[in-house]
């Protein structure tokens, strides 16, 4: 016994339709796909942690003195590119040596300064003190600065961002 055959016949208009709605579809696809990348990709893009800062020659830095220095790196948040200002004391303990200590104590994030009469780095919150190598002496602060790693390239002084904690 055969089964009969069945022919599926499709009309001109609901041809018209499908090729029509294909073609759209591809013209879409085409141009859609491309456009939301553009628009989420700065939202993805990975953000730059480790970077290593010049700070200046070693011989501007006397050894024994905290010798302050500033410089800005820029933050890009989507298309949103921010400058943030870092401030740090270098101090040379002698010829080879050298530390490098942020600015921010580690209380409440107010900016340190050091005070010569003292022989301490001074926070004005709340009279947080710190030795010379960055050690919490007296005060709220719960922990010393933090320290930057360092190396010297040709008489030049490089930090590695961001800084580290110390304990």
């Amino acid at each position: 016994m055969n089964k009969p055959q069945h022919s599926v016949r499709i009309n001109r208009r609901d041809f018209l339709k499908g090729v029509i709605g294909g073609i759209g579809s591809i013209i879409a696809f085409t141009y859609g796909v491309p456009m939301i990348i553009f628009l989420i990709s700065p939202a993805l893009r990975k953000q730059e942690s480790d970077a290593w800062v010049p700070l200046g020659t070693l011989e501007n830095i006397p050894i024994g003195i905290p010798t302050p220095f500033e410089f800005t790196r820029s933050s890009i948040n989507g298309w949103e590119r921010t400058g943030i200002s870092y401030g740090v004391f270098a101090v040379r303990k002698d010829e080879t040596n050298i530390r490098v200590f942020s600015n921010i104590c580690t209380h409440l994030g107010c900016r340190v300064s050091w005070h010569e009469d003292l022989q301490h780095y001074v926070s004005p919150c709340h009279d947080g003190h710190f030795d010379l190598y960055g050690n919490n002496v007296s005060g709220p602060p719960p922990r010393p600065l933090d320290e930057y790693t360092t190396k010297v390239e040709d008489g030049i002084l490089y930090i590695l961002t961001p800084p580290f904690r110390r304990s």
